[in-house]
């Protein structure tokens, strides 16, 4: 690798990159999500759903937290109703994860039952669909975090949840507070991540997402659990900084595309985003030789790259 040189698209694609702050809902593509509306549409002529490419039509990006949310509520949520279009939708999010050049994936996702199906056989088939596409695929390895929902789960549901995590180890590796930023009460949840802290998982939270918390003094709450890894981070008062990353689908970004951006804004050199990477593996929740692996390849890349 030549550090004098620019950093590239071409460059960003071939980088051995991770991705922890993946959601598994959020990293679905529109395209398939208008899959996943066509075949619901030939199974049943009298679904009403509209055309998740008319909903969010190519190349609009400029999305707010509001309708993230609402587009969850109203259309994604309504496509994954059944088994099949879950692992259809994460076979197609492995896809494009693995056509990014993302060498270590960890994706997240709420625990979710409907009429069709309980919360296990929801994260059974999620896990077997990873276990197989990793098959398929030796260079992805993917593992998977359960996210409670701040604004949905009670202490109760978020005990339940470390007890399913926990069950499901090596291939769930931790669990995550998530779920709209403006609802809800974290303190709650202070017991259950002491278990999962307890019991080997690794905790991260989504903090700081958004200018005004749902409660006072919610950020240092969420501090005070000891998480391993905090998500976003972007309204944080100076006394927070002194103290103390987005998806490929709904908001359209590949991670290749993340790197180059933050190359391009902070006039980053090609050895400062390789050195970026190997930080990144520091701090993944997949073990000791998941990290050997990582940095082999980071090594293997700094040495071969030509372009």
């Amino acid at each position: 690798m030549d550090p004098t040189k620019l950093v590239t698209a071409p460059f960003t694609k071939a980088l051995p990159k991770i991705e922890l702050h993946a959601h598994l809902s959020g990293s679905i593509s529109r395209q398939c999500l208008h899959d996943l509306w066509l075949q619901k549409c030939t199974a049943d002529p009298t679904f009403s759903l509209e055309d998740p490419l008319l909903a969010m039509p190519p190349g609009k990006v400029d999305y707010t937290l509001e309708t993230f949310f609402n587009t969850f509520s109203n259309l994604t949520y309504h496509l994954l109703t059944d088994l099949p279009s879950i692992k259809y939708a994460t076979t197609a999010v492995l896809t494009d994860f693995l056509r990014d050049g993302v060498k270590y994936l960890e994706l997240r996702t709420i625990p979710r039952s409907t009429p069709g199906f309980t919360k296990e056989a929801y994260l059974s088939t999620i896990l077997s669909t990873i276990t197989a596409f990793q098959s398929a695929n030796p260079a992805l390895t993917t593992r998977l975090i359960l996210s409670i929902d701040r604004g949905h789960h009670s202490a109760p549901d978020a005990s339940a949840i470390v007890d399913l995590a926990l069950s499901l180890k090596p291939l769930v590796v931790g669990v995550d507070i998530a779920g709209n930023p403006s609802k809800g009460d974290v303190a709650i949840f202070g017991p259950a991540l002491a278990k999962a802290k307890a019991g080997g998982l690794g905790v991260t939270v989504h903090f700081g997402e958004v200018k005004t918390p749902a409660r006072e003094g919610e950020l240092e709450t969420l501090l005070g659990f000891g998480p391993d890894r905090l998500g976003h981070v972007i309204h944080v008062g100076e006394d927070i900084k002194r103290e103390i990353t987005d998806d490929v689908g709904f908001f359209c970004s590949p991670v290749s595309n993340e790197y180059l951006i933050a190359a391009e804004h902070f006039d980053l050199t090609r050895a400062d985003v390789v050195d970026i990477c190997r930080e990144g593996v520091r701090v993944i929740f997949g073990g000791e030789e998941e990290k050997k692996r990582l940095y082999r390849l980071l090594d293997e890349f700094e040495a071969g790259y030509r372009e």
